[in-house]
């Protein structure tokens, strides 16, 4: 594959002036280390991309930064031999748009060993589709089902139920069969989230509104992409031996609740780490993704845009404006 000597990416910089957003032409070299050398095609917007790109603190550990903590593209050279040019890779996690430069960019060096084999049958834009977002949500289920969640085990509880990890947990839970509860604070998603298969929604003050030590038992599991008091809450209300995977901050990221769901229901406590997740849970998490969570169930969820409209993106999912997901089509 022919390789270039520049690409174009969205950089975040910091001086005297502030922080800012700005697309820039650079040399190949000024790319990080790492064997493989990647054509990205597709990344993705997520509430940390738009946390990185509004110039948030907390997120990117140096400046200037390319964000975009996933991506989809072509290897054009492997230096380890692991990979072949011409091979359709995903990568996500692994600290890509926060330590090292990520996705928003047509160039992209990669360790070869964060790589994942895009699965058969699917493209770039749907594994974007998915991202990050969608293969937390997947890391999600797949945790709740390992401690014993089945369906016919009771109500499944998805919190910030119309973001992306939350959509897609809805989608993917109701597709297994289960019965699923979507909590969020946008009821004109309502049609939204029934459509992916919610079959009852609760408002966003209900869950922080369980203060308790010890709620009445309800939810058999939770997908819980909020943390704070919404965390707080839906803990507090599981059933005995039931189970809460945590994977978001959205609401905060205090935790002011008690052991006695832990020591007198047995409840399981699960953190999800989609970050430096082993590769081969990584593998069967995307296989999976792409048997239960076809393009078919995901063009209704997503919308996709340019590279350019990234700045103007990030503001709005931190602002709540966008549910779903969020393809950037980058070539």
């Amino acid at each position: 594959m022919t390789h270039p000597d520049t690409y174009r990416a969205l950089r975040v910089l910091k001086d005297e002036q502030g922080t800012r957003a700005e697309l820039q032409t650079l040399p190949v070299t000024d790319l990080p280390g790492g064997d493989v050398l990647i054509r990205v095609t597709h990344s993705s917007l997520n509430y940390k991309d738009g946390l990185a790109v509004s110039g948030r603190p907390g997120v990117l550990r140096t400046h200037p930064m390319t964000p975009g903590i996933d991506l989809a593209g072509t290897v054009i050279e492997d230096a380890s031999g692991r990979w072949q040019p011409g091979d359709h890779v995903i990568l996500t996690g692994w600290g890509i748009g926060e330590r090292q430069d990520g996705g928003y960019a047509t160039l992209a060096r990669a360790r070869p060993e964060w790589l994942v084999a895009q699965p058969g049958g699917t493209d770039a834009h749907w594994a974007m589709s998915v991202g990050t977002a969608g293969f937390t949500a997947m890391l999600a289920v797949m945790a709740l089902e390992d401690h014993g969640l089945t369906p016919g085990s009771g109500e499944v509880l998805v919190t910030g139920a119309a973001g992306g990890v939350g959509s897609t947990a809805v989608a993917l839970l109701a597709h297994a069969g289960h019965i699923v509860v979507a909590s969020t604070g946008r009821p004109q998603e309502e049609a939204y989230l029934r459509d992916l298969g919610a079959a009852q929604i609760i408002g966003r003050d209900d869950l922080p509104g369980l203060t308790r030590p010890l709620e009445k038992e309800r939810w058999a599991g939770v997908v819980d992409t909020v943390g704070g008091a919404t965390l707080a809450g839906a803990y507090a209300s599981t059933r005995t031996h039931g189970s809460v995977a945590v994977c978001g901050l959205a609401g905060g990221h205090d935790l002011n609740a008690t052991v006695f769901p832990l020591i007198l229901r047995g409840v399981n406590l699960l953190g999800i780490d989609s970050v430096t997740c082993p590769p081969a849970r990584r593998e069967a998490a995307w296989t999976r993704l792409a048997r239960d969570l076809p393009v078919s169930r995901l063009s209704s969820v997503t919308q996709t845009r340019t590279l350019d409209e990234v700045p103007a993106l990030a503001a709005q999912i931190l602002a709540g404006q966008i549910r779903g997901r969020t393809v950037i089509q980058i070539d």
